[in-house]
Formats: structure tokens, sequence, C-alpha cells
């Protein structure tokens, strides 16, 4: 005789029980409209196994042969984006790589790292099968009171988004001599909080600044523990790489490789205002503009095509565009013996790092830009550049040839970040100053004089604490065409006396190099 499945009695599965449910009275029916006299046996299973450490409560995974966590068996959607992580196979990529040892181990399993739990948890108690690779928990902490009570919003294990605790975020693992993201990540500008940003009355402001905020602009909707509280995060990990899984790589949120602005992740908030507009004549995070070539006041009467203008950071030789110079990671070696000594993850941000006497990033921004006080192996790295010394000296060249065309156009003589007029300030714009005062505040329209402020502070070195800021690296012949090109129109414009012999050398370099750079050397558009 055939015998029905029972309902399972049990419902806290959720939709798990409820999809086996459905599967089994599909069976039976198909049995019955068979014909036949088969017996089918329905025997339940418990939506969570007993958690092998039951002290801390920590569940780990319900079925180990197909990497299935507890967590899983209702957030469906998460189980699958995860499987597809490395933190995936964090156990069996330890044990393969022939380098485990007993440290090791609490970084590749759900333990009491990440999650913020004071004693020894998870593996680190009870080595159990249940417990490989970095699960849920490792994140949200212990599951069992949550799987027992869903609906009691007091049990829901929801993971921290700061970094304030090193136990309980991603720096319990994510730091240290092979993995010192942290770390890096501490000495960069994305660890900060810019008061006067976050609490500006603009609240567009903190669609940047503020970690929480960004996550919402973003679309962003993955509860966690401070979401609903006071205060501001810095761009923390969760910002820019989605804990739960991406199609992008490394988990980001976003491309890294994409040119369009709306979808590459640096430029999501690296592209605020890059040319001026009446009555706004400061730049602001214009460095996806500045990388694109679509950055700066075009002078009238000076033809700079964008596209040929475009440098080679933002051509097919940089895939990685942003990231390609600002991401690199690198093996630091003792240099008497060569052995491992730190890996760098390049999550300072910095291109060219200060280093110490064998090589590892000191944090310093302020050292000499030469091949021995800084690492220039992002510009070596994808061939463009023959040798670190061949690149600091590229560098060194651009410096100068940006200081040359700034400086005719404006010195800030007792630098106060304000134009004065001459005797005071020297260059066009201290003349225009004294002479025109009215072409350096017009609100109604960019008058030349605005125009080159604008791009003096967007090029010029030490200028503007908002411009570029690459010392023209992100886009050389953009910016020395560019500033070429303000003082032949400050010159016309304002009858203003011709520029040295050296500089008009410099005006004229400047301009021919952009003309005569090759269209089909840039990414397409």
């Amino acid at each position: 005789m055939t015998r029905a499945p029972q309902l399972p009695n049990d419902s806290r599965a959720g939709g798990v029980v409820r999809r086996r449910w459905v599967f089994a009275a599909t069976a039976f029916v198909l049995v019955l409209t068979a014909c036949t006299s088969s017996e089918i046996v329905y025997r339940d299973r418990a939506p969570f196994n007993a958690p092998p450490d039951a002290a801390s409560g920590l569940l780990g995974y319900y079925t180990v042969s197909t990497k299935q966590t507890t967590c899983g068996n209702c957030h469906a959607g998460h189980q699958q984006d995860w499987s597809q992580t490395h933190h995936a196979k964090a156990f069996s990529d330890l044990v393969a790589s022939g380098h485990a040892t007993s440290s090791c181990y609490a970084c590749h399993t759900v333990s009491e790292n990440g999650n913020g739990l004071a004693a020894p948890a998870g593996w680190s108690t009870k080595p159990d099968s249940a417990y490989q690779d970095v699960q849920c928990e490792s994140c949200h902490g212990p599951g069992t009171k949550h799987v027992s009570l869903p609906d009691n919003k007091a049990n829901w294990p929801l993971a921290r988004l700061t970094l304030t605790n090193a136990s309980a975020s991603c720096a319990a693992c994510h730091t240290g001599v092979h993995e010192p993201f942290a770390e890096e990540w501490a000495t960069s500008g994305h660890a900060n909080i810019v008061a006067p940003a976050v609490n500006n009355s603009n609240v567009v402001c903190k669609n940047c600044h503020d970690g929480k905020t960004v996550l919402t602009a973003w679309g962003v909707s993955t509860n966690y523990s401070e979401r609903d509280s006071t205060g501001y995060s810095a761009v923390v990990c969760a910002v820019c790489h989605n804990p739960h899984g991406s199609s992008n790589s490394h988990q980001l949120r976003f491309p890294i490789d994409n040119p369009d602005p709306d979808q590459n992740l640096c430029m999501k908030c690296h592209l605020r205002r890059g040319e001026p507009v009446p009555g706004t004549s400061t730049p602001h995070a214009p460095q996806g503009f500045v990388l694109l070539g679509t950055g700066g006041y075009r002078p009238a009467g000076v033809a700079v095509d964008t596209l040929i203008a475009l440098t080679t950071h933002a051509s097919l030789a940089n895939p990685k565009l942003c990231a390609g110079c600002h991401v690199n990671a690198f093996d630091v070696t003792d240099a008497a013996t060569g052995g491992f000594v730190f890996h760098s993850t390049g999550h300072s941000f910095q291109p060219i790092p200060c280093i110490d006497a064998n090589g590892k990033p000191t944090g310093d921004t302020t050292c000499a830009f030469t091949s021995t006080a800084r690492t220039f192996a992002a510009c070596t790295a994808s061939g463009c550049h023959g040798s670190q010394a061949v690149a600091a000296s590229l560098l060194g060249q651009i410096r100068s040839d940006i200081a040359i065309l700034a400086d005719q156009i404006w010195i800030d003589s007792n630098h106060n970040g304000a134009i004065d007029a001459a005797p005071t300030d020297a260059g066009y714009l201290a003349i225009i100053k004294r002479d025109h005062p009215a072409e350096l505040t017009s609100t109604t329209k960019v008058t030349p004089a605005q125009g080159a402020w604008f791009n003096v502070d967007l090029f010029g070195e030490g200028r503007f604490a908002n411009g570029d800021k690459s010392l023209g690296v992100h886009n050389p012949f953009l910016a020395r065409a560019l500033l070429a090109a303000n003082i032949t129109e400050l010159q016309s414009t304002y009858a203003l006396p011709a520029p040295p012999v050296s500089v008009e050398a410099q005006v004229v370099k400047a301009l021919s190099d952009a003309k005569a750079r090759s269209p089909g050397f840039v990414r397409a558009q």
C-alpha cells in the first residue's frame, strides 16, 4: 500500500521545508497516476544540526559534502553567492598550500575570528569538519538563537560594518605580514572621516565621505549592526567589497576595468567636479575626469582634442585604470638573505609609496620622489616603463614642466590659497586681479581668468587640496596642454606681456605633444 508522506511538524525551516513537502507530494501524485504500488517513505530532517561547539552556538555547515551552510538553508541567495568566493574554499586552499601551521586555521575556519567572540570558539575548540572554511558565522557570529527563533530581531546575528573592533571585523584575519589589508588601509585616506564633509549641509557630500551613506546611495540594502546607529563610518572594506560575493574580481561591488564613470568603482566617488561652472570655480574629486581626458577648462581658440589628449594611464595599456596604479600587491624580501619579510596588499592606495631599506611601505608620504626612497613597481608592472629609475625620471620631468606653466599663470607667493593682486602674488592671474578683478568673480559666466584659475588648481602641485593631486601623472599630456592653452588665451584676452622665452618654448612643446598623440593608442569610448 502506498503511504502519503506526513507534513513536517517543525516549521522552522521556512521555505526549505515547504519545498521538500512540495517535492514529496509531487512524487506521491506521480506514483498514483502511474498506478504503482511503490512505497514512498518521507523522513524529515531538522533545518539545523546541533552545533559541534555547543558552548559558542556556532552551527557551521549543515551538509559538509556540499558546502551547504546552515544559514544558507533559508538565505539561499547569499549561499549561492558565497559559494563562488574564496571564503568558500579557504580551508582546502590552506591545506593545498603546504604552508599550513596551527596558527593559520582560525582564519580559514569558523572560529572566534571576525565575529568578536570573546573566547576561542568553533574550530579553535572543536576542530570539526562542520567548521571548515570562512562561513556566514565567521562574520555574523553564532546562529543557534536565530534559527531557534528567527522572527525575534534580538536574535538577528548582524555583521559589523566598521573596523573599530578588530576582532569583530575583516581586520581579525586580513592583517599581519601576509595579509596587512587592515594596517595598510588604516594609513589611507579611506580610513579618515572628513568632518567638514560629513557635517556639510549638502547631503550629497555624505554619499562619498560616510561609508554607511555610500552603501545607501549605491542601493545596498543588506543589513548590518551599525545601520540604524548615529555617527559616521569611514570607507571600510565592505563599502568597496561585497562580503556575500560579487561577479566582479575580488568581490568588488563595481568593476575596476570599466571606463564608464557610472560603473567604475573608483570613479563612483573620484569624479565630482572636473570643469568650472558659473559661480563655482574650484575642482572637487576630479581624478576620474582627468584620467579619462574630459576634465579641465578648455580655453577658446586652442584645439586640444579630448581623445588625443588621453594619456596611457587610461589606455588599453592600463586595463585596471585607477586600480592599475593605486592597488598593487608585491612581496618584500630581506635585503641580505632574500627571505620573505612582508606582503604589501596595495591598500594604502599609494601608487608610489615610501619604503624602508628592505622595500616595505612605511606609510610616510613626504619622502623624496626617487626610485630609492619610493617603489615605482606599479609603473613597471605593465611593461610600459623599462625600469623604476626611468619612471622616476619621467615623473620628475612632468613635475618640472607643469611647474613652469603653472607658475606663469599664478604663483601664490604668500601661500594663503587666494589670488592676491600683483605684486603680492605673481603670474598672469595676479596681474588680472590688480587690473581686471571682476574677471575673477563673475557668477554669470566662466571667464578665461576663472578657467585658468580652475586649471591651475586642478593640475598645479600644492595649489589646491581638492585638485587632481597626481603631480600630472593621471594625464600629463592633458595637464600640460591645457595650462599652455591657458597662457595663450590669457595673454590674448587681457593684453598681458609675453611670457619668457623658456616658458613660450614649453607652451609650444606642450600643445604640439598633445596634438601628436595617436588616437589609436586610446581606449575605445
